[in-house]
């Protein structure tokens, strides 16, 4: 494949990303507080999550092994990141969450198949075929900007993650309004954090595909983050009317 196609199917799926983005201010996808049994068939939300969330580690890694001899420990280091999220999200988070018996619907785990396999291609292809990173990579601003926002991105997403697990205990489905850190200023300071850490991402890799990963996580994210925001409105009649969804005094 030429780089021209590969940048032509990048910019065609970024594209894709601004439609679902729109669509899903109109639907809410019915997983996690929004699930719904109106969507089909539904498996174990632990289940689900491993299955989501294995694709792009795969593909990304059949392609970096695939061409590694061509690859310096700049790229390497760039898939390790990628790596380190996803390797949590799908080994570590299903086995965390205090949600026993929960389900999720088939075709949310399908479609995120789809986003997690797609993205998974195209870094992993840009990674295994057209990287060439200068050894000294790691020195650049932007390589080290962008590192600090990755591991703060991380440690926000990671931090009120396990806030919102230790809300409840094992098998408890009751939901409370959780309180302290940026909780006191956004309701999905966990969602944040993740936009931080693939906001950063894009800036240390400097590349296209990275790009449009992060195009794909605020299209999800965003509409994700507002209808959270409008379920504690509307489930909690206390809830604090100076928190935002998202970005703290923004939205």
């Amino acid at each position: 494949m030429t780089y021209e196609t590969y940048q032509a199917l990048i910019y065609s799926w970024m594209a894709a990303g601004v439609v679902i983005f729109l669509a899903l201010f109109k639907v809410i996808a019915p997983f996690g507080r929004h699930t719904s049994s109106n969507w089909g068939l539904q498996i174990s939300n632990k289940l689900g999550w491993m299955l989501m969330e294995m694709p792009g580690m795969i593909l990304l890694m059949y392609f970096v092994i695939s061409n590694g001899s061509s690859q310096n420990a700049v790229t390497w280091i760039l898939v390790a990141f990628y790596m380190f999220h996803y390797l949590n999200r799908a080994f570590v988070f299903p086995f965390r969450i205090h949600t026993k018996g929960k389900k999720m619907p088939v075709v949310i785990v399908c479609s995120a198949i789809c986003f997690n396999t797609i993205n998974g291609f195209f870094l992993g292809y840009y990674f295994g075929h057209f990287a060439h990173y200068a050894d000294n990579y790691f020195i650049q601003p932007h390589f080290i900007a962008g590192t600090v926002l990755f591991i703060g991105g991380i440690f926000i997403n990671w931090k009120y993650d396990n806030k919102l697990i230790h809300l409840r205990q094992p098998g408890d489905t009751n939901y409370v309004i959780p309180v302290g850190g940026l909780f006191d200023f956004v309701s999905c300071p966990n969602l944040f954090g993740e936009i931080v850490e693939w906001t950063g991402y894009a800036i240390l890799c400097w590349n296209l595909p990275a790009v449009s990963f992060l195009v794909w996580t605020v299209a999800n994210l965003i509409p994700r983050a507002l209808s959270h925001h409008k379920w504690y409105k509307q489930r909690f009649v206390d809830y604090p009317a100076r928190r935002k969804a998202l970005f703290p005094f923004v939205l």
